[in-house]
């Protein structure tokens, strides 16, 4: 181990300092985003450079069933090459003994990428702007909801206890006292954080009843990516401490608002590492405009990367603090594009329509190729939207069958994102929606059965 050692970030170190790593968690995020791998003795870490997992990982659906995605010639479960990357390496100290989680990237067996593998999807997208001599920035901002323990799933989602005793109370935004009401799970929510290295920006009570926002500091998208990909982890493990669930559902409660990944976006020079989107004299830059309009032109074809199960649709309800339109505004949270109040030099673009329940890394290169779309188009976006936005029409899919309709015929988004990848995307969440419409709802149940 000692060679691997001397790789480690700073945080990994000094977690580790003084004691004896007993385990690697060697894991990647599937297509949902959740960790898949393997736990190894840290002995036998040191001594494999590599090891395999099935793609077949990346054909299974949220419920665990299979989308016929391998290709042509039928299902052929291959066997991946996951490499670590060792930057990635950081703390899991929720366990009882000393442990390492580390970010595998996959390959195939001819040393390529694997195209459906979500941390290469973003990769790619990165890569099409560093050609162009750019340098994307992104800044997510996460919302989720600290819920009781919900063990039926027949049964609503409800609030969590509060240390008051009493269950969190909705449309108490910004309140810190309602903050206060969740310190313990905040509390261990910033010392795993602190022991795996990661800044937290801020942490905020949002609209709902115990609904809560972390912002993180704007950086390189792969590596905010691995961070909220860590942060669900650590935030649920935090939760369970205490007897309550985190839950990334864009829409847990009914009539309370729902869970978003905001993504701030800005992009560099790479040369001269200056925000694009503001000339000399400090103004708004063509590219700056091309890039809103890239949103407002493709975001519809990437909604089902964005917002990717049938869940996420019912949080785009007018008066509930989530867009329904791709208008634009400066300093506007009604509209679906939102340029908030900056200094030049970090002039940027909120995208407001993605879901919390999106896969990190799918969510920013859905967005991100988005943009990149407009800037290689150099389209002006429509007129800057004034007033509330909530006045104006639904332009984006209102279901998932919408959703994937256009994503599947979105052939500019998929030569960003991967054709490969867009193939057995589709395929996957085509399945899933089709399972979700064999499910009788309660709704169904109690308003049709006995009346029509």
């Amino acid at each position: 181990m000692a060679d691997r050692m001397t790789d480690l970030p700073e945080a990994a170190q000094l977690y580790l300092e003084g004691r004896r790593l007993d385990e690697v968690e060697c894991i990647i995020s599937d297509l949902p985003g959740i960790a898949r791998g393997k736990a190894v003795p840290a002995s036998k870490f040191a001594r494999q450079e590599y090891f395999h997992l099935p793609d077949s990982i990346f054909f299974q659906t949220i419920t665990g069933d299979w989308g016929e995605a391998a290709g042509d010639d039928g299902f052929i479960e291959k066997d991946m090459i996951l490499r670590p990357d060792m930057s990635t390496a950081t703390a899991a100290p929720w366990t009882a003994d000393w442990t390492l989680q580390v970010i595998h990237d996959a390959y195939d067996r001819n040393n390529k990428p694997v195209p459906y593998s979500p941390r290469n999807v973003l990769k790619r997208v990165v890569d099409l702007y560093r050609a162009q001599g750019w340098e994307p920035v992104v800044a997510p901002e996460m919302e989720f909801f600290l819920v009781a323990r919900n063990l039926d799933p027949a049964h609503e989602i409800q609030p969590m206890m509060g240390r008051s005793g009493r269950p969190a109370a909705a449309r108490q935004a910004y309140s810190m006292t309602a903050v206060d009401e969740f310190g313990p799970v905040i509390d261990d929510i910033y010392d795993f954080a602190e022991a795996q290295g990661f800044e937290i920006d801020g942490i905020t009570q949002e609209g709902g009843a115990g609904q809560l926002e972390i912002n993180l500091i704007h950086g390189d998208p792969v590596k905010l990516a691995d961070e909220v990909f860590y942060f669900k982890r650590l935030i649920r493990e935090a939760a369970l401490r205490h007897d309550c669930y985190a839950t990334f559902m864009a829409k847990p409660i009914a009539n309370e608002p729902g869970s978003a990944m905001h993504i701030h976006h800005s992009v560099l020079d790479s040369s001269t590492g200056k925000n694009i989107f503001s000339d000399a004299q400090e103004g708004e830059t063509d590219a700056f405009m091309y890039f809103i309009a890239g949103l407002q032109n493709h975001m519809p074809d990437a909604l089902a990367v964005i917002a990717p199960y049938v869940n996420s649709y019912r949080r785009y309800v007018k008066d509930h603090a989530a867009p329904i339109n791709l208008e634009w505004g400066r300093d506007n949270r009604t509209t679906g594009i939102r340029v908030p109040l900056s200094k030049p030099n970090s002039r940027r673009v909120e995208n407001r329509i993605p879901g919390m329940d999106c896969n990190p890394y799918l969510g920013i290169a859905a967005s991100l190729a988005c943009g990149y779309l407009g800037l290689m188009e150099q389209k002006k976006p429509k007129a800057e939207f004034m007033g509330d936005a909530y006045d104006g029409d639904g332009d984006i899919p209102q279901v998932l069958g919408n959703a994937l309709d256009l994503f599947e015929e979105a052939t500019k988004l998929h030569e960003v994102l991967g054709p490969d990848f867009a193939r057995v995307y589709a395929i996957v969440k085509r399945a899933e929606y089709d399972e979700f419409l064999q499910v009788i709802s309660p709704w169904e149940r109690e308003h049709l059965l006995m009346n029509v």
